[in-house]
């Protein structure tokens, strides 16, 4: 073992020529007054995303009228929803509301890792959600022989083993540095920029995946989605009627919503931090927090199919109540 130069932090000597700190410690939230309040709305924004992710998979589900492609590719942005959440905010709760800003140097890879796949999964996810309107407002009699549940299935497996083998390389790339100095991560979660700027060694491959993951998740999907909508506005004028452009429109306006929440405050916290200065914690606003919200309720208020799966639902489950509660009085 050898020493940091910050006192009280020792670190590891890997194959006697990287150090690695034991631990790093996390200074976000630091110096906000009234932080309390932010601890309560992310305790809320947890618990509200635990349960309107949890209630659209449910319904998801349970409904088999919902097995269908498109609805497999919402029952993923659902999912990883969930786990980009869960991967983040109870670990900043625990971080500052409990004082444990100290974090162990592989926690702190793992952390980094699942939270920059939820992202990175979360929008690819939309891009495939393009994807299907696209086909299905441009080529409506081939929709069913293009966009199959094999299909889409391919789809997410392959940008799930991707993204993964991405953000592993980013992340892995981090042991090939020396922290010799600082081991205070200027942010609220182990985020991968203010980390390895702390490394007293080159960090120049650092730079070129960092533009990579940056190239591959906040610009590359927003371009694929913009040039799907440039078709289906293409398309939608040759429609003659005025009501059928119309009943087609409102088809992507859930979508829409959900790239808008995802991709503005993205690319406007990560263009921030390249061509000026953010504060750290004006990314707890992005993707990994708002959006996992927000997703469920738009598709439960804007999406008559999962209105109508829920009122199912309900009426089975209070029709089976009901003869359930008879069959229990009409017992000698």
């Amino acid at each position: 073992q050898t020493s940091c130069l910050n006192p009280g932090k020792t670190a590891t000597m890997s194959n006697a020529t990287f150090v690695h700190p034991a631990k790093f410690y996390i200074s976000g939230f630091s110096d906000i007054p009234h932080v309390k309040y932010l601890y309560v709305f992310l305790c809320f924004v947890y618990i509200m995303t635990v349960l309107g992710n949890g209630l659209l998979l449910s319904v998801i589900y349970l409904d088999k009228t919902l097995h269908t492609p498109k609805y497999m590719i919402v029952f993923n942005l659902a999912f990883i929803d969930l786990c980009g959440s869960t991967a983040l905010i109870p670990k900043v709760m625990d971080t500052f509301l409990f004082g444990n800003r100290y974090i162990v140097y592989e926690a702190c890879l793992n952390y980094m890792f699942f939270v920059w796949l939820s992202t990175s999964v979360q929008s690819w996810t939309l891009v495939i959600m393009a994807y299907d309107r696209f086909i299905a407002i441009c080529f409506p009699l081939r929709y069913h022989s293009i966009v199959t549940e094999a299909a889409i299935a391919v789809m997410l497996l392959f940008v799930w083993v991707f993204m993964s083998c991405l953000i592993a390389w980013m992340v892995g790339l981090l042991n090939q540095l020396s922290f010799c100095g600082s081991v205070v991560i200027q942010s609220f979660f182990c985020d991968h920029g203010p980390t390895f700027r702390l490394a007293c060694n080159d960090t120049s491959l650092n730079y070129i995946i960092a533009f990579i993951v940056f190239t591959t998740i906040d610009c590359i999907p927003p371009i694929l989605i913009a040039l799907t909508y440039i078709c289906i506005a293409i398309a939608l004028s040759r429609i003659a009627s005025r009501q059928e452009r119309l009943k087609a429109l409102k088809t992507c306006i859930s979508h829409l919503i959900i790239v808008g929440i995802f991709f503005l405050p993205l690319l406007g916290t990560d263009l921030a931090v390249l061509t000026s200065y953010i504060h750290p914690n004006a990314r707890i606003i992005n993707s990994t927090t708002i959006p996992p919200l927000l997703n469920p309720i738009i598709y439960s208020l804007k999406t008559e199919e999962v209105l109508n799966s829920i009122k199912k639902l309900l009426k089975n489950n209070k029709l089976s109540s009901i003869t359930f509660s008879r069959k229990v009085t009409s017992l000698p």
